[in-house]
């Protein structure tokens, strides 16, 4: 019938990250009902080993547990008392009478159509339930399929600069299973502050697949973890030195890519390729694919990855170790250059077709997906740099200023403006290096120097005069007005902003006009002339919400509630920045966000002071986003940071400050919008006495009720008020169901209408 398989006990392994899928292969193989379970997933993911752990813990179960070559079985197999006794390296007592555990570890390639003909007369007996490891499915009736994917990797680095938090990035499996061979390789090595950065990345660059990370662990005997992860960014292929006993395909990565890609057909090798010059995140639409028979292949093979979704569509990467084996066969073939060109042509032409519904209805949808393919327009950027088209290069970047604004890519579209208009030298024509030197004035301001901002506004006019592009000229203008005001210069900044208004209005320009506007009403507010600033920011407004610029509402709504804040109108004032906090959201912004927290902040610790350690989350989520972009603040604008951060620290305690701002600081731009948006809206308190519903409570569950509002889980509730976990469970119920409130949101609520 074919010989054992080279499944072998050997030496316990602790499997580490796989805890539920052990769970699941268990109570599977346990339950009677169950004839095959396949476990899948691509090589070197570990089929074979978590196979191992479960039978090495279940095999005594079974009567009789045998481990099947599927290169040598057959369909016609015997019956069940034929089977081959227990093989030496599988050496598991009887257990339970009748059953019989058979594996068949490695059902791929020239095994895979034996080892399915060979499970379908196993299966046909209930006596026996077959245990099998492959890159894809069997296909056979009443398989029992449980994928495994590679290890979860660290996720972006949240907070300071400076080291990275060793016991944040050991919560990654790929980082714990990185560590323990690393002290395998070398017992003194420790994950600390100063490589646990490194260490991640290079989780992060194998996909967190174990065999590649424990044979990078494995070469921290010749390069520390700085060095490992530079010569990674290259190509992940140079990994080797595995096991001599272990599958030749596991012994080095450019062996299990190889493996990987055995048995293509042309047409799927080819797309493959194709594919491997595209960094991970794209999307189907965007590589100019659809759900073809190859792209299908591609991924029940593990070749092709999904690695997130966007707007419903699929967001795909093809993993390493493949993708470097697939960029050097393009290498070595003379292929890669062209494959690299016609990635560069589609990006260009995906940015051409963004450009006009970037003002428009569709600005949203386009802002997120320019985000989700940021990486591959980065790659054509470069691709097209490498080649020369100054010009090419010069419109791509100025298709890329919305979007690159709205990511918080600040400092790298400032560094893309200066290197094109060098690289272009005199050969870019001059209406081209003024848009170049205006946009790279927009993303000076963001970063918060005005002054820069205003010496390159101001050399974009410059340019622009010889070339007398009025349209240009006047955005120009508008967008120097808007540095003066941040200069500390508003008669400069109206001034100009007037100008720059007419002309732009009087051309049709809409969005031009809309943002001069906004930037108008701004000065006028600077100098105290309230009421013509709303009439103009109304007319902005308007504007922007007929034009559906989402990006230009909100960020007039936040001019709109400085307005009302100075009117001493709260409830106006946190409409429109809960409205500008939605729109944000919407799409992901990254630039203006901050700004737009910290204000939602300050009103909040103004209208609901029970609010506190909400309000610290928000402002520690405003700082660690906006040090994401590297942008400054103004000094006024900091020191009522600091002023508020100071009372926040002292009316709360140290302590619980600290508690709140490491919370806001691994918030995400969802985590934190959401934060702000499930506060209670300030409303008008009763004249005196305690509200009526209050007074339904007892004094205890008054206490949780403000502790609710204050947005403590029920564990912190719990040790503020020295009670049982459970006994806060309790009574946030009957404080629930008092109130009639459905969530804790509107508990908060509640509580914020008590006088």
């Amino acid at each position: 019938m074919g010989g054992t398989t080279a499944l072998s006990l050997g030496p316990a392994t602790e499997l580490v990250g796989r805890e539920l899928e052990a769970d699941v292969l268990r109570e599977r193989l346990r339950d009677p009902s169950v004839r095959l379970v396949t476990v899948t997933g691509r090589a070197g993911v570990g089929k074979s080993r978590l196979a191992v752990e479960v039978v090495r813990e279940i095999g005594g179960e079974f009567a009789r547990v045998a481990a099947l070559d599927p290169a040598g079985v057959r369909a016609g197999l015997p019956e069940l008392p034929g089977l081959p006794e227990q093989p030496p390296e599988l050496p598991v007592p009887a257990g339970l009478p009748g059953r019989m555990l058979v594996v068949l570890d490695g059902c791929d390639h020239e095994a895979r159509p034996a080892a399915a003909a060979a499970v379908e007369a196993l299966t046909g007996d209930p006596r026996v339930v077959v245990l099998a490891t492959a890159v894809e499915p069997l296909g056979v009736y009443g398989e029992q399929l449980l994928p495994l994917a590679p290890l979860p990797v660290p996720g972006p680095r949240r907070g300071p600069a400076g080291g990275a938090d060793p016991h944040e990035v050991r919560e990654a499996a790929s980082v714990a299973l990185f560590v323990r061979r690393a002290r395998d390789a070398d017992p003194s090595f420790a994950l600390t502050e100063e490589n646990a950065g490194a260490v991640a990345e290079i989780c992060t660059l194998l996909g967190g697949l174990p065999l590649a990370v424990e044979l990078a662990a494995m070469r921290l005997r010749l390069f520390p973890p700085h060095l490992l992860s530079a010569r990674l960014r290259g190509r992940t292929t140079i990994l080797s030195g595995g096991p001599a006993n272990a599958p030749e395909r596991h012994r080095s990565l450019a062996a299990l890519a190889e493996w990987s890609c055995r048995g293509l057909d042309d047409g799927a090798r080819a797309l493959l390729g194709r594919l491997s010059v595209y960094e991970p995140g794209f999307g189907l639409p965007a590589a100019g694919l659809s759900a073809e028979a190859a792209v299908e292949t591609l991924l029940d093979r593990g070749l092709l990855a999904v690695v997130g979704e966007e707007q419903g569509e699929l967001r795909l990467a093809v993993p390493e170790p493949v993708r470097s084996h697939c960029r050097a066969e393009l290498a070595d073939s003379g292929r890669e250059g062209a494959a690299l060109d016609a990635h560069a042509e589609r990006y260009r032409q995906l940015v051409t077709t963004a450009l006009p519904g970037l003002r428009g209805t569709e600005q949203g949808r386009l802002l997120r997906e320019s985000a989700a393919e940021a990486a591959n327009v980065s790659g054509a950027l470069r691709r097209l740099r490498e080649r020369g088209d100054s010009e090419t290069v010069a419109a791509l970047v100025l298709g890329c200023g919305l979007p690159w604004l709205a990511q918080g890519r600040l400092r790298e579209g400032l560094e893309w403006c200066d290197d094109t208009v060098e690289a272009g030298g005199a050969a870019l024509p001059e209406g081209v290096r003024a848009r170049l030197a205006d946009l790279s004035g927009v993303f000076a301001l963001a970063l918060g120097d005005p002054q820069e901002a205003v010496r390159r506004h101001r050399h974009a006019l410059a340019l622009g005069k010889s070339v007398g592009d009025r349209r240009q000229n006047a955005l120009a203008s508008a967008r120097l007005g808007a540095a003066l005001l941040r200069a500390g210069d508003p008669a400069g900044a109206r001034a100009v902003l007037v100008t720059a208004l007419n002309a732009l209005e009087s051309m049709g320009v809409t969005g031009g006009a809309a943002d001069a506007a906004g930037s108008l009403a701004a000065v006028l507010r600077a100098e105290g002339d309230r009421r013509k600033a709303q009439e103009l920011l109304d007319r902005c407004v308007e504007t922007f919400r007929r034009t559906r610029d989402g990006r230009g509402l909100a960020g007039a709504l936040r001019t709109a509630a400085a307005l009302a804040l100075e009117g001493d109108e709260p409830d106006r004032a946190d409409r429109a920045l809960r409205e500008s906090l939605r729109l944000y959201g919407s799409f992901d912004e990254r630039t203006e966000l901050p700004g737009a927290l910290e204000e939602f902040s300050l009103l909040l610790l103004r209208t609901a002071p029970a609010q506190r350690p909400r309000t610290v989350r928000l402002l520690a989520a405003a700082d660690t986003l906006r040090g994401e972009t590297g942008a400054e603040v103004a000094d006024e604008w900091r020191s009522a940071a600091e002023r508020a951060r100071a009372e926040l620290s002292a009316r709360l305690g140290w302590t619980d400050f600290a508690v709140a701002w490491a919370e806001g600081v691994r918030m995400t731009v969802p985590a934190a919008v959401a934060e702000a948006l499930s506060s209670p809206a300030p409303s008008r308190r009763a004249a005196a006495g305690t509200a009526p519903e209050a007074q339904s409570l007892t004094p205890r569950q008054v206490q949780v009720a403000l502790l609710v509002s204050e947005g403590m889980t029920n564990r912190q509730i719990a040790a503020k008020l020295d009670i049982s976990e459970w006994t806060v469970v309790n009574h946030v119920r009957h404080v629930m169901r008092r109130l009639g409130c459905s969530s804790r949101v509107q508990v908060a609520g509640a509580v914020g209408r008590w006088a």
